[in-house]
């Protein structure tokens, strides 16, 4: 073997050595980049994911006090005097002193009188 063939050797190798650095230059940030994101997904994700869950759950919290609050009204209005004197007038209850009258036919007796205005 020659000098130029040993030369021509070496410049091979150290060339390949060249190519073999530039490609690990070029691929050593994507493996870091990659590596990166992958251990930033979980945390994301479980971030996401947890402020979705808060969001619904405010959601629900409006509602339910919107829901409280009409719920509040209804009872405040069906305790009141005068929805309780309504309520029992409708089941037959009388204050005392008053009399109760009870009428029958008035189904009968408006047919009868819706015929004769026409």
């Amino acid at each position: 073997m020659g000098e130029s063939e040993r030369q021509r050797s070496r410049a091979r190798r150290a060339s390949s050595r060249r190519r073999r650095g530039w490609r690990l230059g070029r691929l050593l940030p994507v493996v870091v980049v990659v590596g990166i994101a992958y251990f930033y997904y979980r945390p994301l994700s479980s971030w996401m994911h947890t402020r979705d869950a808060l969001a619904h759950r405010q959601a629900q919290v409006v509602a339910l006090q919107q829901q409280k609050a009409e719920l509040e009204r209804s009872l405040t209005k069906a305790t009141s005097l005068s929805a309780l004197a309504r309520r029992a007038r409708r089941i037959g209850l009388v204050r005392e002193g008053e009399k109760l009258y009870i009428i029958k036919g008035i189904p009968a007796w408006k047919r009868a009188h819706q015929a004769l205005d026409r």
